[in-house]
């Protein structure tokens, strides 16, 4: 059920923002809290998998895999810190960011501005290209030559979004601030965490050898960062999504209708930092990630927006083009069903 069908939400998108404002003050000792129980497990993983690197290799693989989950919840810290929600205060904020680009290989900096670009631009079809999940209209599709499509569907298969370019992405690509080439901050904030990086490598080397490296660091990243491009990609690409040009494009009702509410188990919805409940993050960023369940309490007309389950999230990894008439992302399947029809009426 459409959250704005609701008799609790017959509100603007802007009047909710009025509504959710009460929800962006940050609780230190809360905050504080969410950093330990955080920082410690993921610590502490990797001790135990750099000691069972040597004792016992096999089992330090699924210990590294347990601590690629405690990665999402560190880049969950530093995601927050980027919108300025989770410390009262600003430059301690930035420190802990920076320090959490360090544990998740994602300069700060450089991060935090291609985000804030994708929350300023959500959904709006002129302003593709910085922050999100390439995604093409069918009639952009259509008008590409066999090795355009081929390379777009080469993109977009599964194997690929979710098996090779999380690894690419974090491990690679994060090395250069790429898109913002041309300022020398980003270009600082990138160089500084892969010299971190190094350093941080250089301790697992210390500890354990290459096995700790090999066996421990490469696997957690590889695992936090899969995640974490899966749960992006189901923020945004799902069936009823909103895409908009500059002619009706909005920013509120993009934010509140472009972005999905995942359903998850309640550990589930901890480790990833409550993340799932997207819609309510982009129509007002500044809430702390622990309170977005708080503001589900208050206004549950809220949590019936674009639900989607774990089970319906899968079948979203099929959907590629976005068709400006129906409103729809749509599989190739039904991209091909859609011209054959158009083909019949002709």
């Amino acid at each position: 059920m459409n959250a704005e069908k609701t008799e609790a939400v017959i509100r603007t998108e802007r009047e909710w923002v009025r509504v959710l404002a009460k929800y962006r003050d940050p609780v230190l000792s809360r905050s504080i809290t969410e950093i330990a129980v955080t920082l410690g497990p993921l610590l502490a993983l990797w001790g135990v998998g750099i000691w069972l690197s040597s004792v016992l290799p096999i089992l330090a693989l699924p210990v590294a895999a347990v601590a690629g989950l405690f990665l999402v919840r560190a880049f969950i810290l530093q995601h927050d810190c980027g919108h300025g929600s989770l410390l009262p205060n600003r430059k301690a904020q930035d420190m802990l960011g920076r320090m959490m680009g360090i544990l998740t290989v994602t300069p700060y900096a450089v991060w935090r501005q291609t985000h804030a670009v994708h929350h300023s631009a959500a959904g709006h079809l002129d302003k593709r290209g910085m922050g999100d999940v390439t995604t093409l209209t069918t009639e952009e599709y259509r008008a590409r030559g066999f090795w355009g499509r081929l390379g777009y569907r080469a993109y977009r298969h599964p194997l690929f979004l979710f098996g090779l370019a999380p690894a690419l992405l974090f491990l690679f690509q994060n090395r250069i601030p790429l898109g913002l080439m041309n300022e020398r901050r980003y270009w600082t904030s990138a160089m500084g965490t892969n010299l971190a990086i190094l350093g941080l490598l250089a301790v697992f080397w210390l500890i354990g050898g290459w096995s700790a490296i090999l066996l421990v660091w490469l696997p957690s990243v590889v695992v936090g960062a899969t995640v974490g491009v899966w749960l992006f990609y189901i923020q945004h690409q799902f069936e009823e999504t909103c895409w908009d040009d500059s002619t009706d494009w909005d920013l509120h009702h993009a934010a509140l209708h472009g972005s999905s509410h995942y359903i998850m188990p309640g550990w589930m919805a901890w480790m990833v930092g409550y993340i799932g409940i997207h819609h309510v993050h982009h129509l007002y960023s500044r809430i702390p990630f622990y309170r977005l369940p708080e503001v589900l309490r208050d206004y549950p007309a809220l949590g019936e927006a674009q639900q989607l389950t774990i089970g319906e999230s899968f079948a979203c990894a099929r959907r590629h083009l976005w068709d400006v008439k129906t409103r729809r992302l749509l599989t190739f399947r039904e991209y091909a069903a859609l011209l054959r029809n158009e083909m019949a009426v002709a």
